[in-house]
């Protein structure tokens, strides 16, 4: 549900430095819900529904990787691609000392620590996006090609179907 209020979270204020707009959408937050939740609130395909993913090598180096909502990421084919031994989801404790934000609440845009962020290349053949907006039950409608503007990131090819 469209709201004229909405937080201004450390992503929002990311996307207005960098004059990105942005339509923010509020609803209620379910815990465990998932992007299949997030899509049934805003009654849009799940696939269109972005999820960022605080993911860490091998090494412990963070990084963030934005898959569709009904994909998974291939762990295997994203170590190969980054030439490591593996990847995996960090903890929640985790990944909440380098964005900054809740699971469930996780932005790509604003996060505590720069981290290199990794978007599945297909996410950037849709026409829009819906992606958090740095809080539980807040999501940001904004372009594929906003992601390259903000966030500089590399295309993988990692997703596979749930």
């Amino acid at each position: 549900m469209l709201k004229d209020k909405y937080p201004v979270t450390q992503a929002i204020r990311e996307l207005k430095s960098k004059n990105i707009s942005f339509i923010p959408y509020l609803f209620t937050y379910e815990e465990k819900g998932g992007t299949a939740h997030t899509a049934s609130e805003l009654n849009v395909p799940e696939h269109s529904v972005i999820k960022t993913l605080v993911m860490e090598n091998d090494s412990g180096k963070g990084l963030i990787v934005l898959m569709h909502g009904d994909m998974e990421v291939s762990t295997k084919e994203l170590a190969r691609f980054l030439n490591v031994k593996s990847v995996a989801t960090c903890s929640a404790e985790k990944a909440f000392r380098l964005t900054r934000y809740e699971f469930g609440g996780t932005s790509p845009f604003g996060t505590k620590e720069k981290l290199p962020v990794y978007v599945e290349s297909s996410i950037f053949n849709l026409e829009k996006i819906y992606i958090n907006g740095g809080k539980r039950g807040f999501i940001i409608q904004i372009t594929p090609n906003d992601l390259r503007i903000v966030l500089n990131p590399v295309e993988v090819k990692v997703g596979i179907p749930k």
